[in-house]
């Protein structure tokens, strides 16, 4: 058996590359035996929660305890982490090296080429199949006995490439407990006996034996998905039946991702252990539901939303995640620009008048409106919310959820919430007049008022509220400004490139100015820690739009929206294709997302 390097000969490899100093070696040398006992305590404990046991076999590696050191270059260089370390020795010793995707990865493969007692013994997972050879990632390439014993068995080569040791293990965890909990489920389960939710059933089934929510196995099954989801940022889970099967998906940075597939008789079981989760029916499979539940991951509380519908082939549940450090982001990290937070910044200080956000489902509006609202709280004022429903539940605000079936609107929940003393009223969504009038009189009197409208641009949202029946003069002497909004993909800070903009991509974009420059841009060109997209992260792109006092006049005549669009525009707002062409001119995204995001027609 082959040995591997030892830990002075890596930080050796690390100094060469200039990736650590001599100064920080030595400290590894002199503090490592410290840090690798209470290193060692944690990993044991984290491997413990993945695992879901109690009793764990867990050695720490050299390069797992050089990164727990968190050593940069210098200031302004990114800490050497696991990846960088492994990475290095990989290139050293001649391996290849890689990231490991857990979107990317064949779920059949990984749970099928190996047991998961000997998965996680051997910190070995399969990652592709070929008929000349089966390529493996491990942590330690250099045992020759593993691959002798792992060619012998599979009849057929095996190819070792390097992967960090963390990853590893996470995709052992995950996979192979997913699986361990399907086949449990499984095994309880008739397989062979027809589902009655599924509508292309012929016949009625008497007595089908089918899975309880609160079986082991099912719960450790639903814990997998959610911390899955968690750890790939996803913001929404859809679990899906089929024909044949059930499908997971899950929507990370705007894009739906399939994940796994689970048996067909299992899926009714998955989907009321989320039910029972969030406090729904889990008798009622004939009409939709919708609930809400908490969990925690690590040190953060997470509100999780819960829709379910019935499908041709039976129940589908939706889960929405609402992580707080994403809805109570500080003001400056959504994306503005210094000017365009300025100008907000000016429309949300004011003590009264409205305040709109505008754009499409998904364009990130509650988003804006709960870091506006956790930007101005404070004990000296009283911020009241009517929403349907509420997103995420904040003490620091009166939150109210409208109820129409017992009347409670937002056109009549804001006469009520008027004699509440409020300072700040949020208002989900102006839908109809009724809701328009109420939030224009408690603007006149006194009162900050912020909701949304569905329009395409800032401009629109004044025709909007005219259309709503709201007089002219009422508009123009309420409204404070209206942000039109959307969610551009971010460009991979870790496989980030440079590249050019060709003469035609320019007159695509229209760019003023630009004829015959060179324009240089980025794109990611994919890796492991954007699962292959090119793209880590979402930012805003914005359409500030104060109403000033000719945008007012114009509003008192009943001037169109193209009007009051373009007299915006001369007074400096920067319409959203504007603002996402210097977000990509900045290199934060890409002409990809500016095109597909941005309407290319410009209405001034």
């Amino acid at each position: 058996m082959s040995k591997g390097p030892s830990l002075t000969e890596i930080l050796d490899m690390l100094v060469a590359t200039g990736h650590l100093h001599g100064g920080q070696k030595q400290d590894v040398l002199n503090r490592g035996r410290e840090q690798a006992r209470h290193l060692l305590l944690d990993r044991r404990a984290e491997l413990r929660r993945l695992l879901g046991r109690q009793r764990v076999n867990y050695t720490l590696s050299d390069i797992e305890l050089i990164a727990s050191f968190r050593f940069r270059k210098d200031e302004k260089s990114p800490v050497v982490d696991e990846e960088t370390i492994t990475e290095v020795v990989a290139t050293h010793e001649g391996y290849t090296f890689v990231r490991v995707d857990p979107l990317k990865l064949n779920f059949k493969l990984v749970v099928d080429a190996f047991g998961g007692p000997f998965a996680e013994k051997h910190m070995v997972i399969a990652v592709e199949d070929k008929p000349e050879a089966l390529t493996v990632a491990l942590c330690d390439p250099w045992n020759t006995d593993l691959l002798g014993s792992l060619a012998q068995f599979k009849k057929k080569a095996i190819r070792p490439v390097m992967a960090c040791k963390s990853e590893i293990l996470k995709v052992i965890a995950e996979f192979h407990g997913f699986r361990r909990s399907m086949r449990a489920a499984e095994a309880t389960f008739a397989t062979d006996m027809p589902d009655i939710a599924n509508l292309e059933s012929l016949y009625k089934v008497q007595g089908t034996n089918e899975l309880e929510a609160t079986d082991q196995p099912i719960v450790q099954a639903v814990w997998y998905l959610l911390n899955y989801a968690f750890d790939n940022r996803a913001s929404d889970i859809h679990i899906e039946p089929k024909r044949d099967d059930a499908l997971v998906r899950m929507r990370i940075d705007g894009v739906l991702h399939a994940v796994h597939r689970m048996p067909r008789g299992v899926h009714p079981a998955v989907v009321s252990r989320v039910k029972l989760l969030a406090r729904l029916d889990i008798a009622e499979r004939r009409r939709p539901q919708d609930g809400r539940f908490k969990t925690s991951f690590g040190n953060t509380e997470v509100e999780m939303r819960v829709s379910t519908v019935p499908t041709v082939f039976g129940e589908k549940a939706v889960l929405r995640i609402f992580d707080p450090a994403v809805l109570k982001q500080p003001l400056a990290d959504l994306g503005f620009f210094e000017t365009e937070l300025q100008q907000y910044n000016t429309m949300i200080g004011a003590t009264n008048g409205m305040v709109l956000i505008t754009g499409p489902t998904g364009s990130g509006k509650t988003t804006t409106l709960y870091s506006t609202l956790n930007h101005i709280a404070n004990p000296r004022i009283n911020i009241c919310t009517l929403e349907d429903p509420i997103e995420m539940v904040n003490e620091q605000f009166n939150q109210m959820a409208m109820q129409p079936k017992i009347g409670f609107t937002f056109g009549s929940a804001l006469k009520n919430v008027l004699r509440q003393d409020p300072d700040v009223i949020m208002i989900g969504e102006i839908r109809d007049g009724d809701t328009a009038e109420n939030a224009i009189q408690a603007a006149l009197t006194g009162h900050l008022v912020l909701s949304t409208v569905h329009t395409n641009d800032a401009a629109s949202a004044v025709s909007r509220l005219l259309d709503l029946g709201v007089f002219p003069f009422l508009v123009a002497g309420t409204l404070l400004g209206v942000i039109a909004q959307r969610l551009v993909r971010k460009v991979c800070p870790f496989c980030a490139r440079e590249e050019q903009l060709t003469p035609e991509q320019i007159d695509m974009l229209n760019i003023r100015g630009a004829e015959g420059r060179r324009l240089r841009v980025k794109r990611g060109v994919g890796c492991a820690r954007c699962r292959g997209t090119g793209y880590k992260g979402r930012t805003g792109v914005f359409e500030v739009m104060p109403m000033t006092a000719r945008i007012q006049r114009l509003v008192q005549e009943k001037a169109s929206s193209q009007e009051i669009k373009r007299e915006a525009v001369n007074d400096g707002m920067l319409t959203l294709r504007e603002y996402a062409i210097k977000k990509l001119a900045r290199g934060e995204t890409t002409i990809d997302e500016v095109i597909a995001v941005t309407d290319e027609t410009h209405l001034y």
